[in-house]
């Protein structure tokens, strides 16, 4: 019997060597699909973006040219144009589309029921227009009184922010009037500067996204200004400079007692801040220039009549 010979066969193993095992394969990105609540979502999310630009939107004083502009006969056809435009209307967008198309579905199943579409076990849906009626002029006074109280808190807010105004104007000029230039010009300055500040750092402070580093870098040094931006009261922070310089002028007690005033606050966002804080350091800086040039003025009308004058109180020939 012949002896057959298999070949050998050698089996090799292969060792996979390694400190960690290897990261699992990424998932496979799903399908970007809108679900139905962010269809349902989407025109009042576009409705509040659109509403929170505007209520950012910065106030402008009237002048007489815009007034004139605003009495014009043409003035209904801009508030139609702009009526999309409106906050008021984009307000109301959302819940007039809600109802709409509830009454759009009753509409549609009440048409298919009156066409026998629908089987004769669904009724027509009916209502009565009496509870319209009497809510109707209870929701027209409830719309008068809110319209009402809203014109008097802009009303409120407008006579705060004018006795800001008015304090901060009438403290700078006590300022220019009471302190002495020639021993305390480089205090005066710097306090003059924190006092153009306060109404920027106030109007900051009650404006929810206002700027305040943009506000106040043209105005504050960069270590005064760091100090600002770190407090968590920014207007606070403005009167402790203010507090500490008058502590450091040289000043008589009856002075010093009549430069401290009260700053009051009262937060209204609808009311043109920038440009009445842009108007108090116009103001200031008038003054100022003013103060030199009227005292320039003074002292030459001073040495010009004391030259017209002899030392024995004669006039020279």
């Amino acid at each position: 019997m012949a002896k057959t010979n298999f070949p050998s066969k050698t089996n090799s193993f292969k060792t996979l060597c390694s400190h960690s095992p290897p990261p699992p394969p990424p998932p496979p990105n799903p399908p970007e699909t809108l679900s139905l609540l962010s269809l349902l979502r989407a025109i009042p999310d576009w409705a509040d973006r659109v509403k929170e630009r505007g209520m950012r939107k910065n106030r402008s004083l009237y002048t007489h040219e815009q007034w004139v502009e605003h009495r014009s006969s043409l003035r209904h056809v801009r508030h139609v144009l702009s009526s999309l435009s409106s906050r008021v209307v984009l307000s109301l967008v959302p819940p007039v589309i809600a109802f709409t198309s509830v009454a759009v579905v009753i509409a549609c199943y009440n048409s298919s029921v009156e066409m026998h579409f629908l089987p004769e076990l669904f009724p027509v849906l009916r209502a009565s227009s009496l509870p319209y009626q009497l809510t109707a002029p209870a929701l027209a006074l409830l719309l008068v009184f809110r319209t009402e109280a809203s014109y008097s808190r802009f009303v409120e807010g407008r006579k705060a922010w004018t006795k800001v105004i008015s304090r901060t104007n009438d403290f700078a000029r006590q300022v220019i009037a009471g302190v002495d230039g020639s021993s305390n010009s480089a205090l005066k300055k710097q306090l003059l500067r924190y006092i153009m500040a306060f109404p920027f750092a106030l109007k900051c402070h009650v404006i929810y996204g206002s700027d305040i580093g943009r506000d106040l870098r043209n105005l504050l040094e960069v270590e005064d200004l760091a100090v600002v931006l770190n407090s968590r009261h920014r207007p606070r922070c403005i009167i402790e400079f203010i507090s500490q310089c008058l502590k450091l002028l040289n000043l008589e007690e009856s002075m010093r007692n009549i430069l401290v005033g009260v700053l009051i606050e009262e937060p209204f966002p609808m009311l043109a801040l920038d440009e009445l804080c842009s108007h108090v350091r116009s103001n200031i800086e008038e003054a100022i220039a003013s103060e030199k040039v009227i005292h320039a003025q003074l002292l030459a009308k001073r040495n010009k009549d004391t030259c017209e004058h002899s030392t024995n109180g004669w006039p020279n020939s």
